[in-house]
């Protein structure tokens, strides 16, 4: 097996994966990805998939992410993971879906306008 290139992101976060077979190996930015997502949550977001598809530990996976928060990091990360797999096995595409690890969260911050305090709070208002 080649090494397969995916791409997640959620918010402003970028994640790219590039997943080989191994022994269940995860780097993050060049560290462990216990060391880089300290909480269970999110190292939990992180083997999902690895869980509904049953296949904890034949993947190492190299990731580099940017950009973003960590939570949003995390389901970056999950999302190009869930593709990697899919392109890996199609058998695995339906179990993912109904679990939403396939669709692209569109949700992003909206911006500030102008004449106001943020981007739909309001300056307070004086009568007097």
């Amino acid at each position: 097996m080649e090494v397969i290139h995916k791409i997640g992101r959620r918010k402003k976060s970028v994640a790219r994966v590039f997943m080989s077979e191994g022994k269940g190996n995860i780097t993050v930015n060049k560290k462990s990805f216990s060391d880089f997502f300290d909480t269970a949550i999110l190292q939990y977001k992180i083997q999902q998939p690895f869980n509904l598809t049953e296949t904890k530990d034949k993947f190492d996976l190299l990731v580099t992410v940017k950009g973003g928060g960590v939570n949003g990091q995390a389901e970056a990360i999950r999302l190009a993971i869930s593709r990697a797999l899919v392109e890996f096995n199609d058998e695995f595409k339906p179990a993912l879906k109904s679990e939403g690890l396939m669709t692209r969260d569109p949700r992003m911050v909206e911006r500030k306008k102008f004449g106001q305090k943020k981007a739909r709070k309001k300056f307070q208002f004086s009568k007097r």
